[in-house]
Order: structure tokens, then C-alpha cells, then sequence
């Protein structure tokens, strides 16, 4: 009898697998909940003096480069955009919390929910590869293709289930 994954006939070996992804993605919720936190910190503040003090602290010449961009964005930076931003980071949070709650009890939609929400960041994440080749960049990219991959493969991959007559 052929079946697709459940809580209920999970093969050995893949309850394992989705757990390990569930962990993964709510790593990634947890570190963008902060990020979000962090954003709504900055409300009401300076943020271009916040990053003029960062460079100093950090022994950085303000006029290069780097340092010199990361300063003139935060001197872009408005209440609203920061508001912006922490809603998207807490949207992305959401998301990444019901994925990974959904994995860790082998929930077959959850699977087909990961897939979705990973292979949404694929073509950006292509994007920043060809763009700025990285070390970084590269990993991201083959992690999160690992793990639509095998997502998928769980759904539609097929799985045998013996039963017992």
C-alpha cells in the first residue's frame, strides 16, 4: 500500500529529517522576531547618530565606503519605514513559527507550506548569488533548496507503508 507521509505512518528516518527542519526555520523566525524588536527600538531616535556611533565604536573610518553607506541609510531611515520593516519581519516570523510548528508534528500540509514558503525566496536568493557572489549567499541558496527538495520529495515522493494482514 502506498501512502503519503502522516504523523501517523511517518517512515523511519523522516520524522528526523522534518523535525531538523522544523528547528532550522524557527531559528530563522526567532532571529527575525529580534530584528523586528530591534526596529521598534529605533523608533523616536536618531537612527544616523545610532550609526555614526556604531562605526566609532567599531573603529571604522566613517569616509570608506562601507561605513560611509551604512551611515547615509540610516539617515534615510524614517518612523515609517521602521514600522514597515519590524511588520514584515514579524509577518516573516509568523510564517516561519506555523511552518515549524506544522514540521515538528508531522503535518503533511505543513510540508507543502514549507516548500511554498521556501521556493518564494529561491529566485532572490539566485538573484544575490549572481549579483554578489559569496560564500554566504551560496550557502543560504543550497541550504534552502535542500530543504524544498526534500519537502517535496516528501509529498510526492512515494513512501511504502506496510500493513500488517
Amino acid at each position: 500500500m502506498s501512502t503519503t507521509v502522516t504523523p501517523e505512518n511517518t517512515p523511519p528516518g523522516t520524522a528526523g529529517g522534518l523535525r531538523a527542519v522544523a528547528v532550522f526555520e524557527a531559528a530563522k523566525g526567532a532571529v527575525m522576531l529580534l530584528a523586528g524588536l530591534g526596529l521598534l527600538g529605533l523608533l523616536h531616535r536618531d537612527v544616523r547618530a545610532l550609526a555614526l556611533e556604531v562605526v566609532r565604536v567599531v573603529h571604522l573610518n566613517p569616509a570608506h565606503r562601507g561605513p560611509h553607506g551604512f551611515i547615509a541609510a540610516a539617515g534615510a531611515v524614517n518612523d515609517r519605514r521602521l514600522e514597515l520593516l519590524a511588520a514584515a519581519a514579524f509577518a516573516y516570523t509568523a510564517v516561519r513559527a506555523v511552518e515549524a510548528w506544522g514540521l515538528w508534528r508531522l503535518q503533511p500540509w505543513a510540508q507543502w507550506f514549507g516548500a511554498i514558503a521556501g521556493g518564494v525566496y529561491l529566485p532572490i536568493e539566485v538573484w544575490e548569488l549572481v549579483r554578489r557572489p559569496t560564500p554566504l549567499h551560496a550557502a543560504v541558496l543550497f541550504i534552502n533548496v535542500a530543504i524544498v527538495v526534500y519537502l517535496v520529495h516528501l509529498r510526492v515522493g512515494r513512501h511504502e507503508v506496510h500493513v500488517a494482514a
